[in-house]
């Protein structure tokens, strides 16, 4: 169907992305537009099955013959592949002059080609890509016009266990990022605008497995088939200690992005991404998961960032909450009809020991407003709940010379609700960066995600098994390779077991595999 929606700006500032006591130039000013998205929803799974792959309901013929002869050049080729200097290619931010303390919490915005990445940048780069095609444009780093973005795809099947054992899934996304320099065009100091569309095509991948929490990362909500104007933002720089930025955005960029580094200013101790695991949780914790809007659903709002010191930060936003009611935020203007999410975080980074090893350490609160049906049908007014999320450099292998070692972060979350199917969550992990001899950008590591569930009886609702009970939890650990194959070019295989998947109590125990291509440009 063809339904018209209007698109909105709103904002989203974050001291997390300040290097040197000064905010990394990004973000755009909002208003008020129409426009018309064909959204089709052909949620059926197509009949997949290992090594045929059957034309689907949702991705082409033509997407499918692509992603299997990448996927297997790059399997041939990625062990032997060496990745160039970074000579010439795009840093993640200006460089700056060393500094004894590390800057707020939270990274570059950028994606940086040839070192360890995201599993999934859309989900928590502020702006996507390298910036590369505007650069082919004629568009360099000092005319205040950066366009980038970014393409994923990838196949995961389930091998043995879940629900349908030897069925596989595609999916592909697309970003195109656009994002001005007020200043550097000639206007006022401090402002940015900036605008995404993204475009999904894919399959209910996720459910093969029987797990409720997602062991691929880009693939949500149906409609699998969207095109949206995923961003369109206004961020203004008040002095060197307060941001805002208002428009239509993914606040996971803000709130409780556990990928997001500290940022330092020694080459020897910068990461790109904390980790590059790619299940769910990671982006969202599985407690917020339905209310904080995020990848693909971004939403109507602002964020605001105070940063009193360069190692403290605290946020705060408010945005349309329709998300909870299961409105697709990520494909509608904003709706402001009573529900809003509001959100608080505060965090500190710090450097550890001798070697200066960076960490931080961060809670949040939240609060949904307005009516919401819960799992028993009944009605209730809210939702509450609490976060917790670090991360922290174990191990320099080469202390001062280069960022090879290994890291490690975690999460903890809460809330009081019977609209959620998770109750309680628990997560961690370790990545290890350079670790492979002549593979200096490649990394790779290991995610642990375990969900305490909604025990209420009806809780089968969820997963469209009314009168039906969830298992009690959920355990869902993956093991990733994330191969630089050139820059801005990876490939990442992983391995995730889900030993008791949660849709029902008697599921058995899911063994799915990845490979996932992504492109930056």
């Amino acid at each position: 169907m063809i339904g018209r929606t209007r698109g909105w700006g709103i904002l989203s500032s974050h001291p997390r992305y300040q290097l040197c006591g000064k905010h990394a130039p990004l973000d755009v000013p909002g208003k008020w537009l129409n426009s018309s998205h064909i959204r089709t929803d052909h949620t059926v799974c197509p009949n997949l099955t290992i090594g045929n792959f059957v034309r689907g309901d949702t991705v082409t013929l033509q997407l499918r013959i692509l992603l299997a002869c990448v996927a297997w050049s790059v399997c041939c080729g990625a062990l032997f592949a060496q990745v160039p200097e970074a000579d010439g290619e795009l840093r993640q931010s200006p460089p700056a002059a060393p500094a004894a303390e590390p800057t707020p919490p939270g990274g570059a915005p950028t994606d940086t080609p040839g070192a360890a990445i995201s599993g999934n940048p859309a989900a928590v780069n502020f702006l996507t890509g390298t910036g590369k095609l505007g650069e082919f444009l004629g568009f360099d780093k000092e005319s205040g016009i950066r366009l980038g973005g970014l393409w994923i795809g990838d196949a995961s099947g389930v091998l043995a266990g879940g629900l349908k054992p030897g069925d596989w899934g595609l999916n592909s996304l697309a970003v195109v990022d656009l994002s001005f320099d007020t200043e550097k065009l000639g206007a006022w100091k401090g402002g940015s605008v900036g605008i995404d569309f993204l475009q999904f095509n894919g399959q209910p991948t996720n459910g093969l497995s029987g797990g409720l929490q997602g062991f691929d990362s880009i693939q949500g909500r149906p409609p699998l088939n969207r095109s949206e104007l995923y961003q369109l933002w206004y961020r203004q720089e008040i002095g060197d200690k307060f941001i805002i930025r208002a428009g239509k955005m993914a606040p996971t960029y803000d709130f409780n992005n556990v990928s997001q580094p500290v940022p330092v200013t020694d080459d020897s101790a910068r990461i790109p991404s904390v980790t590059g695991v790619g299940f769910t949780p990671i982006f969202v914790n599985p407690t917020l998961l339905g209310f904080l809007p995020g990848y693909y659903n971004s939403a109507t709002g602002i964020t605001m960032s105070f940063t009193p010191t360069k190692q403290w930060y605290i946020n705060y936003g408010v945005y349309d909450g329709s998300l909870a009611t299961g409105d697709q935020t990520g494909l509608m203007g904003p709706q402001f009809n009573g529900h809003y999410f509001n959100i608080a975080e505060t965090g500190y980074a710090y450097r550890l020991g001798e070697q200066k090893k960076p960490g931080i350490v961060a809670v949040g609160v939240w609060h949904q407003s307005g009516p919401l049906k819960a799992v028993d049908t009944s009605t209730v007014h809210g939702a509450d709940g609490v976060y917790i999320f670090g991360s922290q450099r174990l191990w320099f292998r080469n202390p001062g010379v280069d960022n090879s070692g290994i890291s490690g972060y975690y999460q903890l979350g809460a809330n009081n609700t019977n609209v959620s199917p998770f109750r309680q969550y628990v997560g961690g992990g370790l990545t290890a960066f350079g670790l492979i001899p002549g593979r200096k950008n490649d990394s790779f590591g290991y995610g642990l995600a375990w969900s305490f569930l909604n025990t209420d009886p009806n809780a089968g609702a969820f997963s469209s098994l009314p009168g039906k009970a969830l298992r009690s939890n959920e355990m869902m650990m993956q093991w990733y390779y994330q191969a630089a194959i050139r820059p801005g070019a990876y490939f990442q295989p992983a391995i995730t077991y889900i030993p008791n998947p949660g849709i029902r109590p008697n599921t058995p125990g899911a063994l799915a595999v990845t490979l996932r291509l992504t492109m930056l440009f």
